[in-house]
């Protein structure tokens, strides 16, 4: 199993709750499967640029117009992402851990969505709509939160924006742990909402491990004659 993590926080794990939840994840997954291999990107540490214009013309241009040869300068434009493309389209799983914030994801993490979201490097554009060129099966959403907020909250920007992306590339198998209630000023209970959220992001991975070693274990279709 190939698990891709991208970490949209700049906190150190012993302030950031949400990577705390990555950390009990990562450890219960692999406890529970030795064999996972790990992929652990912080965006802190490897920002992505945003969108330019070179960067548009040398991975759109191509698809509305075949002829298009883009200059040095775009094709450098591109570097990143195709460097990311790559290790996306590799991973069966991947876990993107983050806070909220303004009821949305951090701009750091679209950023690397814009990058990677590109026809030609993980989805084909054709006659019959989108094609991906990835194997990714789920994304785990690993999120914490000062506020609370139900399934469906209009205010929750975050988690409608990460599945209408992904579910843009026929990807629409998420799993979530969000600690919310983080703003101990507001939520006496903070703690205790951070320890549920651990606890179920911990049973969320031994059941994607389970997931996996079952699916690896069903043989594969024979070819046809």
């Amino acid at each position: 199993m190939n698990v891709l993590h991208i970490c949209a926080n700049p906190k150190p794990a012993g302030e950031s709750v949400s990577k705390q939840l990555s950390i009990a994840f990562i450890s219960a997954l692999v406890e529970s499967n030795p064999d996972a291999e790990i992929n652990n990107i912080d965006l802190y540490q490897e920002p992505p640029p945003y969108l330019s214009n070179e960067m548009f013309r040398a991975l759109w241009k191509p698809i509305f117009d075949p002829g298009f040869k883009p200059t040095a300068k775009e094709e450098k434009s591109a570097e990143y992402a195709q460097f990311h493309a790559e290790m996306f389209n590799a991973a069966d799983v991947l876990i993107l851990t983050m806070p909220m914030w303004n009821f949305g994801a951090p701009a750091i993490m679209k950023a690397w969505i814009d990058q990677i979201m590109t026809p030609g490097l993980t989805f084909k554009l054709g006659p019959n709509g989108v094609e991906p060129m990835h194997r990714l099966r789920k994304v785990v959403l690993l999120v914490s939160s000062g506020g609370v907020y139900k399934e469906g909250d209009p205010r929750d920007a975050l988690s409608a924006q990460i599945r209408a992306a992904f579910d843009f590339i026929k990807v629409n198998d998420f799993t979530v742990a969000w600690a919310d209630g983080q703003t101990a000023m507001f939520f006496g209970d903070h703690e205790e909402r951070k320890q549920t959220a651990i606890e179920a992001a911990q049973e969320d991975a031994q059941e994607l491990a389970a997931e996996m070693a079952a699916t690896a274990a069903v043989p594969a279709a024979p070819a046809p004659a």
